[in-house]
């Protein structure tokens, strides 16, 4: 696993427009947080901060990469698009049980399906509505 991550790091560093990218990214996400933090930050400590969050998504999505199959992965962005969240949700699912070790081979579309149900059960226990009707000031309830 270790040896995939550092041949996939190898090559996304070589790649000049992926950089250009990146230096992209950084320039929007310093012009958007402004002056919005816990106190003064200098524009190192904005470019250090914005750079290791990149890197920490990065690593992310090449985890994703290593531990989907392609399918998987087009399903999953797919869900991203609509629910962002849920899609979240499923991704940290996958990365912890590859650090557990549960899994043994990459994750099929069918075994997606399965995480979503979990999601999806998971979320409709938590969602609850409940009606108050108003009362009429002579009503004798």
């Amino acid at each position: 696993m270790q040896l995939m991550q550092e041949s996939l790091d190898a090559r996304v560093a070589d790649d000049p427009e992926l950089e250009a990218i990146r230096q992209r990214r950084m320039a929007e996400m310093m012009a958007q947080q402004g002056g919005g933090g816990k106190g003064p930050m200098s524009a190192e400590e904005q470019q250090q901060q914005a750079e290791a969050k990149e890197a920490h998504e990065d690593q992310r999505r090449s985890m994703l990469v290593a531990l989907l199959q392609p399918a998987a992965r087009d399903r999953l962005a797919r869900i991203a698009l609509v629910k962002p969240d849920k899609a979240r949700a499923i991704e940290d699912m996958i990365i912890n049980a590859a650090k557990r070790g549960a899994l043994g081979e990459k994750v099929s579309e069918d075994r997606l399906i399965d995480l979503l149900e979990q999601v999806n059960e998971k979320s409709a226990a938590k969602t609850r509505v409940t009606i108050q009707r108003r009362r009429a000031f002579d009503d004798d309830f």
